[in-house]
């Protein structure tokens, strides 16, 4: 349980914080950059909603939030504390996500060129969330090169960005389809 009374408490001011096991670390380190990186994805994700997605889309990106939150907390404690159980990302939650990918992906056309991040205000916005959750990715596969990382919370940041991937062609697919990129399209002669 989670009980929050006062909001700032003056001991980040020289730029350290606590972790989940207490202990502190810059936050500059790569762990702190991993969890933030997924605090700003998730934060991408709650703007991608609020552009009014269907609301079968809308019920998983809210899933998915929440799953943020488990993965943020699996990311801020250190590996090696044996003594207590600790909160990390499941297996299921990883393949929850590629069913939905599935599912959603072979009611679409198949690519016939890279798609451009654009179209309706819901796919750019998932589009954005898509490149912030490759950031994320990138940041905890930093942290895993130097520390230990679940594997779960690497292919989760990794299904994810491929989820947000194939909703935004849905989203465009319902506004008129997806935006290609022309190659050279915009060249002089």
């Amino acid at each position: 349980m989670v009980r929050l009374t006062r909001i700032y408490t003056r001991l980040g001011d020289e730029g350290d914080t606590h972790l989940g096991d207490m202990s502190r670390a810059r936050k500059t380190s790569a762990r702190v950059v991993a969890f933030g990186d997924v605090d700003e994805l998730n934060a991408a994700i709650g703007v991608a909603r609020a552009q009014g997605l269907p609301p079968a889309t809308d019920g998983w990106l809210a899933q998915i939030q929440n799953d943020l939150f488990d993965l943020g907390a699996d990311l801020c404690v250190p590996p090696g504390d044996a003594g207590r159980a600790r909160l990390r990302v499941h297996p299921a939650q990883v393949e929850r996500l590629e069913r939905w990918c599935d599912e959603v992906n072979e009611q679409l056309p198949d690519l016939t060129s890279f798609i451009l991040p654009a179209g309706s205000p819901g796919a750019a916005a998932l589009h954005l969330a898509r490149t912030v959750c490759r950031r994320a990715e990138r940041s905890t596969v930093a942290l895993a090169d130097a520390e230990v990382v679940t594997p779960e919370a690497l292919s989760y940041l990794n299904r994810l960005s491929d989820l947000l991937f194939i909703l935004a062609r849905a989203a465009n697919r319902d506004a008129g389809g997806d935006v290609l990129w022309v190659p050279g399209d915009s060249r002089p002669g």
